[in-house]
Protein backbone atom coordinates (compact mmCIF):
# COMPACT_ATOMS: atom_id res chain seq x y z
CA UNK A 1 0.00 0.00 0.00
CA UNK A 2 0.99 3.69 -0.71
CA UNK A 3 -0.14 6.46 1.31
CA UNK A 4 -0.28 10.27 -0.22
CA UNK A 5 -0.22 13.16 2.27
CA UNK A 6 -1.22 16.55 0.83
CA UNK A 7 -0.47 20.00 2.41
CA UNK A 8 -0.54 23.75 1.09
CA UNK A 9 -3.70 24.72 -0.91
CA UNK A 10 -5.66 28.00 0.50
CA UNK A 11 -7.42 30.88 -0.62
CA UNK A 12 -5.32 33.50 -2.28
CA UNK A 13 -6.75 36.52 -5.18
CA UNK A 14 -5.98 36.07 -8.58
CA UNK A 15 -3.14 36.49 -10.16
CA UNK A 16 -1.35 35.25 -6.63
CA UNK A 17 0.77 31.92 -6.08
CA UNK A 18 0.39 28.90 -3.79
CA UNK A 19 2.51 25.76 -3.60
CA UNK A 20 1.32 22.13 -2.90
CA UNK A 21 3.49 19.41 -1.93
CA UNK A 22 2.46 15.35 -1.49
CA UNK A 23 4.82 13.15 0.33
CA UNK A 24 4.63 9.48 -0.53
CA UNK A 25 5.27 6.69 2.21
CA UNK A 26 4.55 3.05 2.12
CA UNK A 27 5.40 0.80 -0.49
CA UNK A 28 6.93 3.45 -3.19
CA UNK A 29 9.01 1.02 -4.87
CA UNK A 30 6.28 0.65 -7.10
CA UNK A 31 5.44 4.12 -8.27
CA UNK A 32 6.41 5.71 -11.74
CA UNK A 33 4.15 8.31 -11.62
CA UNK A 34 3.05 10.93 -9.20
CA UNK A 35 0.89 14.09 -10.06
CA UNK A 36 -2.14 16.75 -9.28
CA UNK A 37 -5.55 16.17 -10.54
CA UNK A 38 -8.51 18.55 -9.63
CA UNK A 39 -12.36 19.09 -9.26
CA UNK A 40 -14.03 21.85 -9.34
CA UNK A 41 -17.82 21.30 -8.28
CA UNK A 42 -20.23 19.57 -11.31
CA UNK A 43 -17.23 18.80 -13.29
CA UNK A 44 -15.41 15.36 -14.28
CA UNK A 45 -11.56 15.52 -12.32
CA UNK A 46 -9.09 16.42 -14.47
CA UNK A 47 -5.18 15.70 -14.90
CA UNK A 48 -3.16 18.97 -13.87
CA UNK A 49 0.21 17.87 -13.88
CA UNK A 50 2.07 14.82 -14.09
CA UNK A 51 5.88 13.68 -13.12
CA UNK A 52 7.81 10.52 -14.31
CA UNK A 53 9.09 10.10 -10.55
CA UNK A 54 12.38 8.36 -11.87
CA UNK A 55 13.01 11.00 -14.14
CA UNK A 56 12.16 14.66 -15.23
CA UNK A 57 9.62 13.61 -17.76
CA UNK A 58 6.54 16.23 -17.17
CA UNK A 59 3.15 16.37 -18.64
CA UNK A 60 1.08 18.91 -17.89
CA UNK A 61 -2.59 20.65 -18.88
CA UNK A 62 -2.99 23.25 -21.33
CA UNK A 63 -4.75 25.50 -18.72
CA UNK A 64 -2.00 25.55 -16.66
CA UNK A 65 1.62 25.30 -19.26
CA UNK A 66 3.74 28.45 -18.38
CA UNK A 67 1.70 29.04 -14.74
CA UNK A 68 2.69 25.54 -13.22
CA UNK A 69 5.79 23.99 -12.30
CA UNK A 70 5.63 20.02 -10.61
CA UNK A 71 8.59 19.01 -8.93
CA UNK A 72 9.60 16.52 -7.16
CA UNK A 73 12.34 15.73 -3.64
CA UNK A 74 14.01 12.27 -4.46
CA UNK A 75 14.89 12.52 -0.64
CA UNK A 76 11.39 11.92 0.48
CA UNK A 77 9.60 11.15 -2.62
CA UNK A 78 7.66 14.22 -2.32
CA UNK A 79 6.31 16.60 -5.24
CA UNK A 80 5.23 20.00 -5.25
CA UNK A 81 2.94 21.67 -7.49
CA UNK A 82 4.24 25.32 -7.62
CA UNK A 83 1.00 27.20 -9.12
CA UNK A 84 1.41 31.04 -10.16
CA UNK A 85 -0.49 33.69 -11.74
CA UNK A 86 -3.62 31.98 -10.68
CA UNK A 87 -6.92 32.58 -12.33
CA UNK A 88 -10.44 31.96 -10.50
CA UNK A 89 -10.88 28.66 -13.30
CA UNK A 90 -8.25 27.27 -11.31
CA UNK A 91 -10.53 27.12 -8.00
CA UNK A 92 -11.15 23.29 -7.09
CA UNK A 93 -9.98 20.54 -5.19
CA UNK A 94 -6.70 19.22 -5.97
CA UNK A 95 -5.62 15.55 -5.34
CA UNK A 96 -2.23 13.87 -5.32
CA UNK A 97 -2.28 11.07 -7.36
CA UNK A 98 0.25 7.96 -8.18
CA UNK A 99 0.76 5.08 -9.77
CA UNK A 100 2.83 2.48 -11.68
CA UNK A 101 3.60 2.24 -15.53
CA UNK A 102 0.81 4.34 -17.63
CA UNK A 103 0.36 4.66 -21.59
CA UNK A 104 1.68 8.40 -22.07
CA UNK A 105 -1.30 9.04 -24.13
CA UNK A 106 -3.67 8.58 -20.75
CA UNK A 107 -1.37 10.17 -18.71
CA UNK A 108 -3.60 13.04 -17.47
CA UNK A 109 -6.50 10.85 -17.14
CA UNK A 110 -7.79 9.88 -13.65
CA UNK A 111 -8.68 6.48 -14.72
CA UNK A 112 -4.80 4.59 -14.40
CA UNK A 113 -3.97 5.63 -11.15
CA UNK A 114 -3.81 3.32 -7.83
CA UNK A 115 -3.38 5.72 -5.27
CA UNK A 116 -4.88 9.17 -3.98
CA UNK A 117 -4.37 11.69 -1.51
CA UNK A 118 -7.34 13.34 0.67
CA UNK A 119 -7.29 16.55 -1.52
CA UNK A 120 -6.82 20.22 -0.32
CA UNK A 121 -9.10 22.91 -1.53
CA UNK A 122 -7.64 25.89 -3.30
CA UNK A 123 -10.07 28.97 -3.99
CA UNK A 124 -8.62 31.62 -6.16
CA UNK A 125 -11.03 35.26 -5.99
CA UNK A 126 -11.61 37.66 -8.50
Amino acid sequence: QVQLVESGGGSVQAGGSLRLSCRASGYTYSLKYMGWFRQAPGKEREGVAVRYTGGSNTYYADSVKGRFTISQDNNELTVYLRMNSLKPEDTAMYYCAAGGWITTTRILLPDDYAYWGQGTQVTVSS
